[in-house]
């Protein structure tokens, strides 16, 4: 599995957001957030998204033209779990079915089960199977045989009942070809996906790792983002080379229409692209910039665009859960 940051072919999204998930009241906002990060990786690469059929009007208005709209129908926008996780090798490429089960039965996702074989059509690549359940904001990779995974999502019942960290690593050198997995606690049942990776830790390159900080003594991510710290700073890649460890600590304070107790207001769900990265911003000026100069720095040759995408942050996510990268 590459990197990230390595070159894509394209971005996939899904124009996804439904009334019974979203609310009347708060749909119009996540759909202007959705499109707003389309058009924002849309300045760096391709941009593939879909959409149902009955929508397209509406997306195309609201995304633009530089996206390109196809055809299908899900059940919510989260892309990056329910969609494949493309993998290369011997010249070809493949994409990975994890078997997505709505976060361990949470939400209906009978329809989104079905997208990463659709993705993986439409891309011409070969599906790979497995009895692993995982969503790819569970993982998080550095192209050169490390991951960084949560317990709390892969060894959880609710979706991998039985399964071990060695079965759970047999499978990931088998499918993605990693050969070291630095394993972080997490924290299950807080959040709709059982504490994903991609919210606490994101490579910046072999053997660099971001981490984000809760600075909130009253957040149960206040202890938890302290363990993982203490755990990457103490934590080797698969070359045996000490990680570097930069941390980058959550906004402490967010603009207010959105904020409640599911607010994911954290720098990490960032998306790496073809020459950009694509981060939040919370209204938190001294936190938004400190975000924003260490993402430059960490990703020389990369333009940093700070989007507020505060309806996806009130659903519990991301720009990075709403998009998956189709490596080149």
């Amino acid at each position: 599995m590459p990197d990230e940051g390595q070159p894509h072919r394209r971005t996939w999204m899904a124009f996804g957001a439904d009334e019974r998930v979203w609310t009347a009241e708060l749909l119009p906002r996540i759909r202007e957030d959705v499109a707003r990060i389309a058009r924002a990786v849309a300045q760096f690469e391709p941009v593939s998204m879909l959409v149902r059929p009955e929508e397209f009007d509406l997306a195309r208005a609201l995304a633009g033209s530089q996206v390109a709209l196809v055809p299908a129908e899900m059940d919510d926008l989260w892309l990056r779990d329910s969609g494949p996780v493309f993998v290369r090798g011997d010249g070809a490429s493949a994409a990975v079915d994890f078997n997505f089960n709505g976060w361990g039965g949470k939400q209906d996702h009978r329809k989104d089960a079905r997208l990463a074989a659709l993705v993986a059509e439409r891309s011409d690549a070969e599906v790979l199977t497995t009895e692993l359940v995982l969503e790819g904001g569970g993982i998080e990779v550095d192209g050169a045989g490390t991951a960084i995974i949560t317990e709390s999502c892969v060894l959880n019942d609710n979706r991998n009942p039985g399964w071990q960290r060695a079965d759970v690593e047999a499978e990931l050198a088998r499918l993605l070809g990693i050969s070291k997995v630095i394993w972080l606690p997490g924290i299950a049942d807080h959040d709709v996906t059982d504490g994903h990776t991609d919210f606490y830790a994101r490579f910046a390159g072999p053997g660099v790792v971001l981490a984000g900080r809760e600075d909130d003594p009253n957040c149960y991510d206040y202890g938890v983002t302290r363990r993982h710290l203490a755990i990457l700073q103490n934590s080797a890649d698969a070359q045996g080379r000490p990680l570097r460890v930069e941390v980058i600590p959550g906004p402490m304070k967010a603009r207010k229409e959105f904020t409640d107790d599911e607010f994911a207001a954290g720098y990490m769900n960032f998306y790496v692209c073809n020459g950009g990265v694509v981060a939040p911003e919370f209204g938190d000026p001294w936190a938004d910039a400190y975000a924003e100069a260490t993402l430059a720095r960490l990703f020389p040759g990369r333009r940093v665009v700070q989007i507020d995408v505060d309806a996806v942050a009130a659903g519990g996510g991301g720009i990075h859960c709403t998009t998956q990268q189709e490596p080149v």
